[in-house]
């Protein structure tokens, strides 16, 4: 059976207290809407389509570059969450299949779960996922006799004997395409809000002769953001489970709670990340690499056995390869650093391919940027660059060559050649003594 997806980011969430869509808002490094696409993406949808409405621009924008293929409709009013849905009813037109209703300010559903509840739609025509709440507050109750869910009721609705009921309704909703449309087209408004509920459906579809359940998942994969709090903690509760996962899968953290994981952070068994680390969106670390302490890595690829930092910066293009060296205060931005190379001391290297087992001096400068473009720099392999060279790109330095330190380097090196580029040291003897008492003479007068 065909799935679909219909993903509800609409809302403004005025409860962020922010200009920017509540579905932008960032854990680990991705938008809240991304994290529900890529839940829903496990489950191979047919048809995505994505509900918005404050910040609809914006929040597209997100959504196209998640998923290009994902079709966008827009809620111009914001008459509910049943309202909500039913604007996407013409992007499922000729849809045969089931449709499943997520949300987009709710990262943390697991694919296991989309998957519980396609497998609950064989025997029931509406599946709604619940969770049993440690303090169901405000949350809408799922009644329940057996396994059928007769009706879901407001907190603000309910009957003390109802209250009492710990089994809450979490929002996420699947149906047949066509069931869901026709039940949706009878939800009414009559309602203080003057809203049309997606809570309605279980009722009507009872009304209707149709099977309703509901399904149980944890309350932490239910956990909704509405507020600055709740977005720490889920923050926390993201980097928690990454931090035990990256445990489980035999890589070495020896300050767990001070290294931060990306949604999409990928690293290889035996690798080890020392204290206070960051990783950023598209890392991958290979097998035994080091991660050493105060490093930042974002769009960045460490070979297996490289070392990274302290106090190091890998930026979007970084490739480092097997066994590289990339030590404290150096920067790497779009640039190929070979195999065995070391760039150890306070340097940046930008726009850059160096060969294998090259060596890069302390202070060494790749000058990349002409105030209008970007030019690259080449080094050949096992090149050895002298500390404090300035490389003005575009150059290259050929295998094997040289420049000595202090360089500016403005021309091709041969390889196997030695570059000096600066001006001759010239030595005045006694200079050095004459000027010091002159200036501290002009001191003493002044304080005089």
């Amino acid at each position: 059976m065909p799935t679909a997806l219909v993903i509800l980011a609409a809302g403004q969430g005025t409860r962020m207290n922010s200009e920017m869509p509540k579905v932008l808002h960032q854990i680990a490094g991705a938008p809240l809407i991304a994290h529900a696409m890529r839940t829903g993406a496990a489950v191979d949808p047919e048809r995505v389509v994505v509900v918005t409405g404050h910040g609809a621009e914006r929040v597209e924008e997100a959504v196209a570059a998640f998923d290009p293929s994902a079709i966008c409709v827009r809620q111009t009013e914001q008459l509910g969450t049943g309202h909500a849905v039913l604007q996407a009813a013409p992007a499922l037109d000729g849809f045969a299949g089931d449709v499943i209703v997520l949300y987009g300010d709710t990262p943390f559903i697991r694919p296991e779960t989309l998957d519980a509840m396609l497998v609950a739609r064989r025997s029931h025509d509406i599946v709604v996922l619940g969770f049993e709440a440690a303090e169901p507050g405000g949350y809408g109750r799922l009644l329940m006799e057996e396994d059928r869910l007769v009706r879901i009721v407001e907190a603000k609705d309910a009957t003390p004997e109802q209250l009492a009921i710990s089994f809450c309704n979490s929002g996420l909703l699947a149906a047949d395409a066509a069931t869901l449309t026709g039940l949706l087209k009878k939800v009414e408004n009559d309602n203080a809000a003057g809203e049309y509920y997606l809570t309605d459906i279980p009722a009507l579809a009872a009304a209707a002769g149709l099977s309703a359940t509901a399904i149980h998942a944890a309350e932490r994969e239910t956990l909704g953001i509405d507020t600055r709090a709740a977005l720490v903690r889920a923050e926390a509760l993201f980097q928690a489970a990454r931090r035990a996962g990256m445990l489980e899968a035999g890589v070495t953290l020896t300050a767990p709670e001070t290294v931060f994981f990306a949604y999409d952070t990928e690293i290889g068994r035996d690798a080890e990340v020392e204290p206070h680390v960051i990783f950023g969106p598209g890392v991958t670390v290979e097998s035994g690499a080091r991660i050493r302490a105060f490093s930042h890595l974002e769009g960045a690829h460490v070979g297996a056995g490289a070392t990274v930092g302290p106090y190091a910066r890998l930026r979007p293009g970084a490739e480092l390869g097997n066994g590289a060296r990339v030590g404290n205060f150096v920067e790497v931005k779009e640039a190929r650093i070979g195999e065995g190379t070391k760039v150890n001391h306070l340097s940046y290297i930008g726009d850059a391919t160096l060969g294998e087992g090259s060596n890069i001096g302390a202070g060494t400068i790749t000058c990349n940027y002409d105030g209008v473009m970007k030019h690259e720099t080449q080094i050949g392999a096992r090149a050895f660059i002298g500390s404090n060279t300035m490389l003005v790109a575009p150059v290259t330095v050929g295998e094997e060559a040289m420049t000595a330190s202090g360089s500016v380097i403005t021309e091709d090196v041969p390889a196997g050649a030695l570059a000096l580029a600066r001006g001759k040291q010239v030595n005045k003897p006694g200079l050095a003594t004459k000027l010091m008492a002159r200036l501290r003479a002009i001191k003493a007068s002044k304080k005089g």
